[in-house]
């Protein structure tokens, strides 16, 4: 049991600082504890317990978690190449269908719950900071830490919202609640909201202390890694009106890589030995793990404890032993990418050839179609390919296990669960539910952020090169998936090997990288925002499109539009909140 630790224990707070539906302004306190206490220096621990909590859904356990993910399933993969919404056809949650085929606008109302949350969010962390700068050190422990540790909470919020939403309004603790709706969402451009998360971020790890005596409390290297993630964003400069990258920002990649290296001396972190161990509870909050959403089970609380609510849906259906809602599965585009060439290194032209592992089900008999090629090791660590054994489950194979298979083919997704069998997996309803954490920043991360900076610096280009190979090698040295029915052969035909010095030029280790960040971490949220960031969302998108029409009747219209559908709309409801002082993001519809 986890229930010691801050994160698990914090989300108590839920139940004190809730979100009112009507508006993010109303944060009244409930249950037995008084407005007064809440907003004295009494209520302070309370408030920061409250900031921390949000990071699981500041909803806690109410439906509005599952289809508004802090995991970002819907909003960074579905919307990307990686992966299918999923369920039971087009029409179960229809509103992330329409974001799969780049058909929203500013009237769907996930993205405008996701808005509202995200500030609901922010509003805690503010609430916390202002009882914290009112108090003095006599009066709260720890104050100059957790006042740095709301504000690094807080920058965390924003940054979800700039790559979501990208025009914004920004607000700290110093501004009333009542002048909120005057604030308007142009006043900073995403430059300028970028570099207050950056600044927030790395002043806060001047005051945060190195280590903090409960895991999952926000310490130094979480806000210098943290600091390095917005700044590589920030260095590719947008035009504000087309979105397209304009420029490369030196000096941030720079700092960037400075940030990096920062955390990596401070000698508490490593890659995890073998890939798998990122899906057992007994290795989350190891030597990889930089910043994680700590869950728990079996702590008292109400169901299964405080588990993640935000990937409920998506434990595998059909016939599987989850008994899930099978939603968010892997692309076939995702699959083909794992195929690899004769020295085991990434066949950049897969699209071009016949699917790998193309299923089909006659009776109740499947066939794996061209299956002959040679292919990364991760394929089947991150996919759930009929046939292929799962995890350690012993009593049969991945086997019909899609809710609608017509519709979305045949492969799960085989990241975030715990294998069935497994003591840490909760029986029955939520399905699929353990206290695995969720990763919001791990080591992998900092080795590719930095070796991304290098690459687009045009400097040190082989330290990136051997930046690459240090998370590939891990790949390589991981136990593969075994056949089902032979444990002594390989389920497939694995081959992975390192980047050779040779042939190594700038154009070669972009193109590298980019590859390397879609295969680790494919299925963590991050995909469609690389690709924005990158300049590549439409070329990458419409392409994609084109490959899967035929396999997907659904993306028969599907198209993504340049200058418009990097970001999603400014919802509605949030026009109407601003009293008519918002402004629409380019390519949508103006408000009326």
């Amino acid at each position: 049991m986890k229930n010691k630790y801050i994160l698990a224990a914090c989300f108590m707070a839920v139940l004190t600082t809730g979100c009112n539906e009507d508006s993010f302004l109303s944060q009244k306190p409930q249950g037995s504890l008084s407005e007064e206490i809440m907003t004295s220096t009494d209520g302070a621990e309370l408030l920061v317990n409250a900031a921390y909590a949000a990071l699981g859904g500041p909803e806690g356990q109410t439906w509005s978690v599952w289809c508004h993910p802090t995991s970002n399933w819907t909003y960074g993969e579905v919307r990307s190449d990686n992966a299918y919404k999923g369920g039971g056809g087009v029409g179960d949650l229809n509103e992330v269908h329409r974001m799969e085929i780049f058909d929203v606008d500013a009237t769907n109302g996930f993205l405008d719950s996701k808005w509202y949350h995200l500030y609901c969010s922010v509003q805690r962390c503010n609430s916390a900071l202002k009882v914290l700068n009112a108090a003095t050190d006599e009066q709260v422990k720890e104050r100059s830490s957790r006042i740095a540790e709301m504000k690094v909470l807080r920058a965390h919020y924003y940054f979800e919202l700039s790559r979501l939403f990208n025009k914004i309004p920004y607000f700290d603790e110093n501004v009333e609640i009542q002048d909120y709706p005057n604030i308007k969402n142009d006043e900073f451009d995403r430059n300028e909201i970028l570099s207050k998360l950056a600044k927030e971020m790395t002043d806060a790890a001047q005051v945060l202390p190195a280590t903090q005596p409960e895991v999952g409390r926000i310490h130094k290297y979480i806000a210098l890694a943290y600091a390095a993630k917005i700044k590589l964003y920030q260095a590719y400069q947008q035009d504000p009106t087309t979105h397209a990258v304009t420029s490369i920002n030196k000096d941030l990649l720079r700092e960037v890589v400075s940030l990096c290296d920062q955390v990596s001396a401070s000698g508490r972190y490593s890659l995890l030995d073998d890939f798998q161990q990122l899906d057992l509870i007994a290795y989350e909050n190891g030597r990889e793990s930089v910043f994680a959403i700590q869950y728990s089970m079996n702590d008292g609380t109400e169901s299964a404890g405080r588990i993640n609510w935000s990937n409920l849906l998506n434990s595998p259906g059909g016939s599987s032993p989850y008994h899930g809602d099978g939603f968010f599965l892997p692309s076939q585009d995702l699959i083909d990418a794992y195929q690899t060439d004769e020295a085991g290194l990434p066949d950049f032209g897969y699209q071009q050839k016949p699917h790998y592992s193309w299923a089909e089900l006659n009776g109740d008999v499947f066939t794996l179609n061209n299956i002959d090629a040679t292919v990364d090791p991760r394929l089947d660590f991150v996919v759930g390919r009929p046939t292929i054994t799962w995890k350690t489950y012993k009593e049969g194979p991945c086997h019909t296990w899609v809710r609608d298979m017509g519709t979305y083919g045949y492969n799960c997704a085989k990241r975030f669960w715990v294998s069935p069998e497994s003591s840490d997996m909760f029986s029955g309803w939520p399905w699929g539910a353990s206290h695995l954490n969720w990763q919001v920043i791990r080591y992998a991360d900092v080795l590719l952020w930095k070796a991304e900076a290098l690459i687009e610096l045009g400097e040190e280009l082989d330290t990136a090169r051997e930046l690459i190979n240090q998370v590939r090698d891990r790949a390589r040295q991981s136990a593969y998936v075994k056949d089902f029915n032979d444990p002594s052969k390989d389920a497939a035909r694995y081959l992975i090997g390192l980047y050779p010095a040779a042939g190594w030029t700038q154009a070669y280790a972009r193109e590298a990288l980019r590859r390397e960040v879609r295969l680790e971490k494919a299925l963590e949220g991050e995909r469609f925002f690389d690709l924005v960031r990158w300049g590549i969302a439409e070329q990458t998108m419409n392409n994609y499109i084109d490959q899967e029409k035929e396999g997907r009747i659904y993306y028969g219209n599907a198209h993504f539009t340049a200058g418009k559908d990097e970001y999603y709309p400014v919802p509605n409801n949030q026009y109407g909140f601003s009293h008519g002082l918002y402004t629409q993001n380019p390519g949508y519809a103006p408000f009326k």
